[in-house]
């Protein structure tokens, strides 16, 4: 069976920088309250009249550009969201629009914040079974279009942007060793944007009340997301036959600080060895792996041969994780 392997990544961010103090001025809080919570000190934001598709592309074209190929070598294309364009046609349909002429399949997936690794866990499946040789995986959202900018206690925690992946078939001792993914919808009303859908459809009503913005009990996401993050990434290095001591680079989902540090310790991962940019960026979710992975590598941090781990959860609930050599 062909392994995956990640042949190009690519990002953007908008060039808007929201920080906590320009929140001071919006909502009762503090750059102090803030940070000692979530380890957030400034989000990226897009200006109005930009939509997921918009920075997907950019994302997408810098990931093809770092694989060495073009828009018409991709096999299929797929975008990982909670804030599409619309309802329909998809993100993903939006994106192929500006991108290719080709006529591959796309599609959008939701996940929440494990909508990447959820991509990714796909794009292996259709590589592996030769439906696909070269795949586009994009994370992408616009959070700043579905917070309560008056809730002090979610605006300050999400941002805009978008990474990508080119995904392509190896034969070598590179590539992805193990993944998992998994859900639990029983507490899916912990972390929800509850109208807008077919159960709750708009009215005025529901835009009054704020209803088709995040809503979330923090204290219990955390105590979930600690566990599921931490236990998914101890049974992929298992399944790898590997150790958190093995691991290079640990990319985790960006939410909240204290949440990637306590992962770190039920995982056994060195935080030293643990990529952190929610201080930047914020959550951005379904984003915030491939915008991490895409740093790193621009950076020229990674090297071959080293083992990457990337674990994640969101709403859902959601969880997923991957190792993989690089």
């Amino acid at each position: 069976m062909r392994k995956l392997k990640i042949a190009g990544t690519g990002s953007c961010l908008p060039e808007r920088v929201l920080t906590n103090f320009d929140l001071e001025k919006m909502v009762d809080t503090s750059d102090e309250w803030i940070t000692s919570r979530t380890g957030i000190k400034e989000r990226r934001i897009a200006n109005d009249g930009t939509a997921t598709s918009d920075l997907v592309i950019v994302a997408a074209e810098r990931a093809l550009e770092a694989a060495g190929m073009e828009p018409e070598e991709l096999d299929a294309m797929i975008v990982a969201t909670v804030t599409p364009d619309m309802f329909y046609p998809s993100t993903a349909c939006c994106v192929q629009k500006q991108l290719t002429q080709k006529k591959i399949p796309v599609f959008d997936l939701s996940a929440a914040c494990s909508g990447f690794l959820y991509g990714l866990e796909v794009a292996n499946g259709l590589i592996a079974s030769g439906s696909c040789k070269n795949v586009l995986l994009a994370g992408a959202e616009m959070m700043s279009k579905v917070v309560n900018w008056e809730d002090r206690n979610t605006c300050v925690l999400f941002g805009d942007g978008a990474g990508a992946v080119v995904v392509s078939p190896t034969d070598g001792d590179h590539g992805i060793y193990a993944s998992c993914w998994g859900a639990d919808g029983s507490i899916g009303e912990l972390l929800m944007q509850p109208a807008g859908g077919t159960r709750m459809p708009p009215t005025h009503e529901t835009i009054d009340k704020k209803l088709h913005t995040v809503h979330m009990k923090g204290n219990e996401v955390f105590k979930h997301a600690v566990r599921a993050m931490g236990d998914a990434a101890t049974h992929v290095l298992r399944k790898a036959g590997l150790s958190g001591e093995d691991v290079d680079f640990f990319i985790p989902h960006q939410a909240n600080r204290r949440i990637i540090e306590a992962t770190c310790r039920r995982a056994k991962v060195p935080l030293e060895k643990t990529v952190i940019t929610i201080d930047k960026y914020g959550n951005v979710p379904a984003a915030t792996i491939p915008i991490a992975l895409d740093e790193v590598v621009r950076e020229e941090k990674l090297k071959r041969g080293d083992i990457v781990l990337m674990a994640s959860f969101g709403g859902g609930f959601t969880w997923a994780a991957a190792v993989l050599k690089w």
